[in-house]
């Protein structure tokens, strides 16, 4: 070799040491930052960040919900048709879908405040147009604009308390958002119940709108999550973000346990496809169970000969396991773990769904049928608020989570069909089969794929 050739060859050595010492600096920063973001105390920013949360996740719930109220009022009014009412329905569909995959990426290139911002500005804005829509095709064109709002809103609000949590306290906050979301579907049968018949829907979307507004404003200063900045390289925002988190003190290095932080690796080490599965799985399945029942129980008690007036109120009974079960999870995710919630949620899910199928009294129904929903709200408190961000590095937690809440959307969309055919040609015992056998796959697809996640960094 020549002395040339020794001199690059010491160069190249020397540029890799250099190199290396860099990354493993950086990578002591990030470790820091995300230590510190996990051992903080509770302080009037995390708790005024989670209630802006929660409040927009609560609008995002009611607009979602209103959806099938306008289009029956709009039909029954003659200002729209059966077709013009089939594609309203599907934009918004569209809308949950796609935007569930866009919030991922700009939440993840952009930055979560970024993402967080747009969602409810699209959701609350086209709302708002669309109460001034002068016929039902222009409607529906809010309706879609709207959508991609409301399906960023539910990817970008429950990772965004994530981040923020403590980590001995994550999935009690990202459950008590998650109880908060899931009181839109009552409030939203009561707004429409009371508004509708005497004003139209219009007031409706005009409310939305301009309460989306205030809480946009609201959020205008909200702060970027420093483990997404610290990911990035900005240090600094992100020591200075924390240092406001760390205003009441934080728990001592030592007394949590906590393993070495890699911000490029998912929970527990797994790889990037177990995960996935894992997330598409778990999310997929708690919302085509859920929306299975509480779209289709009214239906499917017609079908054994409860009048309709009796249905409506066993289906509301019925529903007031929906906010026991994302009580329930609150208390039990960080208390027994992530796995021990959720693994028996879905088996109880699968008992509860059979045992449904063989009632033949409205009592039985309604006993059944609220321990089913509590079963099914406890997934939802657990699984989409908390289990499936913390599976997922931060460099990729807000696609990952995104396309695992898309895919959902999409089995959503082909549900009306599936369920219909089945009613028709299997009977309405097939329905409540089907949840159990999906709860029980889901089961053991999260029992021995999945990584438990409680008490642990998720980088």
């Amino acid at each position: 070799m020549t002395a040339a050739e020794q001199q690059i060859s010491r160069n190249s050595t020397a540029m890799n040491s250099t190199q290396a010492r860099e990354a493993a600096a950086n990578r002591a920063q990030v470790e820091e930052i995300i230590s510190r973001v996990d051992r903080a105390h509770e302080t009037p920013m995390f708790h005024r960040i989670v209630a802006l949360v929660a409040a927009g996740m609560l609008m995002d719930s009611i607009d979602v919900y209103i959806g099938s109220a306008v289009a029956s009022s709009a039909l029954s009014t003659h200002w729209s048709t059966v077709a013009q009412n089939s594609t309203f329905m599907s934009a918004g569909f569209l809308g949950l879908l796609v935007g569930s995959l866009l919030a991922g990426f700009v939440g993840d290139l952009k930055g979560r405040r970024v993402a967080y911002q747009i969602n409810l500005l699209l959701f609350g804005g086209f709302t708002f147009l669309g109460a001034f829509a002068p016929n039902m095709a222009i409607l529906s064109l809010c309706r879609l604009g709207a959508g991609l709002g409301l399906g960023a809103e539910i990817v970008t609000g429950f990772a965004m308390v994530n981040e923020f949590a403590p980590m001995n306290r994550r999935g009690h906050w990202c459950a008590i958002v998650s109880l908060v979301a899931n009181c839109g579907v009552p409030i939203a049968m009561l707004l429409c119940a009371f508004i509708i018949p005497r004003w139209s829907w219009r007031p409706l979307f005009v409310g939305i709108g301009l309460v989306a507004a205030v809480i946009w404003w609201l959020r205008r200063d909200i702060p970027e999550s420093p483990r997404w900045l610290a990911v990035h390289g900005r240090y600094d925002e992100a020591d200075a973000i924390v240092k406001q988190l760390e205003a009441n003190g934080s728990e001592p290095a030592e007394s949590v346990a906590t393993s070495k932080t890699d911000s490029t690796r998912n929970a527990g080490g797994r790889s990037l496809g177990i995960c996935l599965l894992v997330a598409i799985v778990a999310v997929s399945a708690t919302n085509v169970c859920s929306y299975a029942f509480t779209s289709w129980v009214p239906t499917i008690l017609v079908k054994r000969g409860i009048n309709l007036s009796a249905s409506l109120t066993t289906s509301t009974m019925m529903m007031l396991g929906a906010p026991v079960g994302c009580l329930i999870g609150s208390l039990l995710i960080d208390r027994i773990g992530r796995k021990r919630t959720i693994v028996p949620a879905f088996l109880f899910t699968g008992v509860f769904g059979m045992l449904y199928a063989f009632q033949t009294s409205t009592t039985g129904a309604i006993i059944v049928g609220f321990l089913l929903m509590m079963c099914l709200y406890v997934l939802m408190a657990s699984v989409v608020a908390v289990y499936a961000p913390e599976l997922f590095a931060t460099k990729v937690r807000f696609r990952c989570v995104g396309v695992a809440n898309a895919i959902a959307k999409l089995l959503n969309v082909l549900m009306p069909m599936v369920v219909g055919w089945m009613l028709v040609s299997l009977g309405a015992t097939s329905i409540f089969v089907s949840i159990s056998v999906i709860a029980i796959a889901s089961m053991l697809i999260v029992g021995f794929f999945g990584v438990e996640t409680a008490q642990k960094s998720v980088g």
